[in-house]
């Protein structure tokens, strides 16, 4: 069977919250107001701050349908995409591109799954190579304007919904697949697969990881994504945090099998 690796886009993959990080070009769009621009601002410092649990995540959900209601969702990602390296100067971490690379050289299908909007997720998928993405996808008209409804609802359990339908669809080994997650809203993500990985854990789940032995990993290298599509990361830096990682999820199942015992 086929195995995968779903890796969290936002303070995983990248170091930001990729909605909130185009507040300024959707300001300079006509698309939100000043004081919207500024509300972006505070939940990005927040965010970055504190992380986001899942009654704020709720809330940040209602008011981007409010928000976004009346958008065409065209002119959204082609805006996303024109911006993207402004945008994204510096954001990707380069370990985790090169986990990335390295569980393509390995044949895992990788995923990106996201909460976000997949008219933001997907511009930043192709950026980085991956064109596998589960994300929100809102409702819109005939016309393509979208409507205050969700289609997908990616995430919490959601995001653990749609991995065990794509893997009942792709015939996918969730028990040899990978999951990379900094939140505790993702726990559902990663009770799924059988190696969950912890990436800059948030204090609640970095407590999880901990009683669970799940891998925990530090990214702290931002890199910019204009460089990501000019040149590959170095090779070695790559090894190196897989080689880190593989040692941390050998202990891990190490740990495990003598608790057995």
């Amino acid at each position: 069977m086929k195995t995968a690796a779903f890796f969290d886009l936002d303070k995983t993959v990248i170091a930001k919250s990729s909605t909130l990080a185009f507040g300024r070009p959707f300001y300079r769009a006509g698309f939100v107001g000043k004081r919207t621009l500024m509300k972006f601002g505070f939940a990005q410092l927040f965010y970055v701050l504190f992380g986001a649990d899942e009654d704020q995540l709720e809330r940040a959900r209602d008011q981007m349908l409010t928000l976004t209601s009346g958008w065409h969702r065209a002119e959204i990602e082609q805006l996303v995409e024109e911006t993207l390296e402004e945008v994204a100067d510096p954001l990707v971490y380069a370990e985790a591109l090169t986990l990335i690379d390295e569980h393509k050289r390995e044949g895992r299908e990788v995923y990106l799954v996201s909460a976000s909007p997949i008219e933001i997720v997907r511009p930043i998928g192709r950026h980085i190579g991956v064109t596998n993405i589960i994300a929100t996808k809102v409702k819109t008209d005939a016309a393509g304007f979208f409507l205050p409804e969700l289609d997908v609802y990616a995430m919490g359990p959601g995001k653990a919904a749609a991995i065990k339908d794509l893997a009942e669809r792709e015939g996918i080994d969730l028990s040899e697949s990978y999951a990379y997650s900094d939140s505790i809203t993702d726990t559902p993500m990663m009770e799924v697969v059988g190696h969950p990985v912890a990436v800059n854990p948030e204090k609640e789940l970095r407590k999880v990881a901990e009683e669970r032995d799940w891998p925990i990993v530090l990214f702290t290298r931002q890199v910019s994504l204009g460089t990501r599509l000019r040149q590959p990361v170095p090779i070695i830096s790559g090894a190196t945090v897989v080689a880190a990682l593989l040692g941390a999820i050998g202990m891990a199942l190490l740990k495990r099998r003598a608790a057995r015992v």
